[in-house]
């Protein structure tokens, strides 16, 4: 059988007619492709430690109010702020330094409580360890001892009024300070660097303590992690190391 030129032309015609739609719902029921979400500006840092390490110094409760709810509460309103307003500065500590208003209260809160955190070490039954090397001769250039030293910080915490942070920082020459701050305070706003960072704010001890702060200050030598508080001192030259 002999099939005519015009046929031909028909039935090819039809083919692509419906090559063409089949691609055409194809294209209309393939799934859209899912853009993975932008990356926060600022992260939750981790802790070192399990949140039960520091009892009965700092209760596993107070750990995961503070640290769960109180540091991610700064940390979601500082990266809103950050994306409101188009800061591009992704230093912590350098947006703390030149920031005002509410960024700085939520950035500088992120960075003490960064500093805060990370200074600890799990809880040992009876041991009180101190500090050794060069940031142990700079205190001792200007306390006849440690338990010296210790006296004058704990009074200089019960002498904060209100929710605010007690320091111990020191500047690109090696000199020994203790700060007082209200608030979101902090010594990076003075050009120092912050060693030791001790939270007066309620929620860091009421749960365990209830009014007694002092007895808070006297305990938390319990858990200072020494090593890290003196890495800090050491690389006082590059600024805060986070």
């Amino acid at each position: 059988m002999r099939i005519r030129p015009l046929a031909l032309l028909l039935t090819g015609a039809l083919a692509i007619s419906s090559l063409s739609a089949q691609t055409k719902t194809a294209k209309a029921t393939a799934p859209a492709a899912t853009a993975e979400p932008a990356k926060p500006p600022f992260q939750l840092f981790a802790l070192p430690y399990a949140t039960d390490a520091l009892a009965p110094v700092i209760s596993q409760r107070t750990v995961k109010l503070h640290y769960g709810k109180h540091v991610i509460g700064y940390l979601d309103k500082l990266n809103k702020l950050v994306r409101e307003n188009d800061i591009k500065e992704r230093d912590l500590a350098r947006l703390v330094r030149f920031s005002s208003g509410a960024i700085f209260d939520n950035a500088g809160q992120l960075l003490n409580h960064l500093l805060y955190f990370k200074q600890f070490r799990p809880y040992e039954a009876g041991r009180v360890t101190e500090p050794q090397g060069a940031l142990r001769a700079a205190l001792l250039r200007s306390y006849k001892d440690f338990d010296a030293f210790k006296a004058d910080f704990e009074k200089a915490g019960g002498e904060i009024f209100g929710s605010g942070w007690l320091w111990l920082s020191t500047d690109e020459a090696g000199a020994i300070y203790i700060e007082k701050t209200s608030n979101a305070g902090t010594p990076v706003t003075r050009g120092r660097v912050p060693l030791l960072a001790i939270d007066i704010w309620e929620h860091a001890y009421y749960l365990d303590y209830e009014n007694r702060r002092a007895d808070h200050l006297r305990a938390i030598w319990q858990i200072i992690d020494w090593e890290v508080v003196g890495r800090r001192y050491e690389a006082r030259a590059k600024g805060v190391q986070l």
